[in-house]
């Protein structure tokens, strides 16, 4: 053990703070996952996958993409998301945080800047660490603040390319970024767009497409949405200039040097853009439950984001840990949200609309929330 010593003591110090994280079972209703859509137990996807595996297309990839991992399930799936997304050309990766810390660590050159919206996800964070593009963080949500600090770069001697980096729908406030401003601001200084669509896929924009659909397509753009979450599968699909995807092919180690996706999930992936493209039934029922669940969880603190994304701030790490508890043992699948993942004072309830719950169950979970906070 005194190998481990650090660790050992790291992991009592978080315990402390009750910011220790463990693996639970998953069980109750759903108000946690990000299956906005239902679709991750859709049996259509099963029926893909079963389909897939009577044309033959293989269980295992059996190599990176650049060795003999591409299979035509790939090709199609990339072709497919970009003419749905209207994008050039896509590229499709195992996960987003993948996805994320590739474009960030390839795309900005030395003596670029990268400025991002302080509140972006760990992914792009981990992109930031790797970049060799100078980085400044902008106060979340605030477009001025972008200008200014692209303004403070170019005074003091920077010539480089600017690449500025949002997410459309935060994933822990569930709030929007202010995208037309801020892609006007991209044409007035020659910046690229990185937009994040991971939490607005499937259930904003016309047929599904995201909320910055009406950008995609543009130069100076790059979009990336996940596919688990409202797709109900896995990995991500970054849409761009086929120059930008060609240079990620090339450049992009996280690209490069990973075994390929299961080509079976690519042809999943491809039912699941089929199947959003034409559910707007399931973006109504959804944005029902979002509208009851305002009126019925906003008394109770949660936060009117106008998305499926309502979390209800405590700030302290084990009041948010506690009510948890209480709320999961009722039966409702709610989690526990803490520093670093979110600011510190910030912790908080993290909760999630999904057809995977009625608006009895929003209701019940309002009754409970009640009891878990007072």
């Amino acid at each position: 053990m005194s190998h481990y010593a650090n660790h050992v003591a790291d992991l009592a110090a978080l315990e402390a703070a009750a910011r220790r994280r463990r693996l639970i079972p998953r069980t109750g209703i759903d108000f946690s996952s990000n299956d906005y859509l239902g679709l991750s137990g859709d049996p259509a996807l099963g029926a893909a996958i079963a389909d897939a595996l009577a044309r033959g297309v293989p269980t295992g990839s059996g190599g990176s993409r650049l060795l003999r991992g591409n299979d035509a399930e790939h090709e199609a799936l990339e072709a497919e998301a970009a003419a749905f997304f209207g994008a050039e050309s896509a590229l499709w990766f195992s996960t987003g945080y993948a996805a994320n810390s590739a474009i960030i660590s390839t795309l900005p050159q030395r003596g670029d800047l990268v400025v991002y919206d302080e509140l972006i996800h760990a992914s792009v964070h981990e992109g930031l660490r790797l970049t060799r593009a100078e980085t400044r963080a902008a106060p979340h949500n605030d477009v001025g603040a972008v200008a200014d600090a692209i303004a403070a770069w170019r005074a003091s001697g920077g010539r480089g390319r600017v690449w500025i980096a949002v997410e459309s729908l935060y994933s822990m406030d569930g709030d929007r970024a202010s995208l037309a401003d801020l892609a006007a601001l991209a044409e007035a200084h020659g910046a690229v767009l990185i937009i994040d669509e991971a939490h607005a896929t499937g259930v904003f924009g016309a047929a599904g497409r995201g909320l910055a659909s009406a950008l995609e397509g543009r130069e100076n753009v790059i979009t990336l949405h996940t596919c688990g979450k409202a797709l109900g599968c896995e990995g991500a699909l970054v849409c761009a200039p086929a120059v930008v995807t060609d240079f990620l092919v090339n450049r992009g180690r996280g690209f490069i040097f990973s075994t390929a996706p299961s080509p079976l999930m690519a042809a999943a992936v491809r039912a699941a853009l089929r199947i959003i493209e034409s559910a707007d039934d399931r973006r109504a029922r959804l944005a029902a439950l979002i509208a009851h669940a305002e009126r019925v969880l906003g008394p109770h603190g949660a936060l009117i984001s106008g998305s499926q994304i309502m979390p209800v701030i405590l700030g302290d790490d084990a009041r948010t840990m506690r009510a948890a508890a209480a709320v999961q043992a009722a039966g409702f699948d709610v989690r526990g949200i803490r520093p670093p993942t979110v600011p510190a004072g910030t912790s908080r309830l993290r909760i999630t609309l999904t057809l995977n719950a009625t608006e009895d169950d929003i209701s019940a979970l309002a009754a409970v929330l009640e009891g878990a906070l007072a």
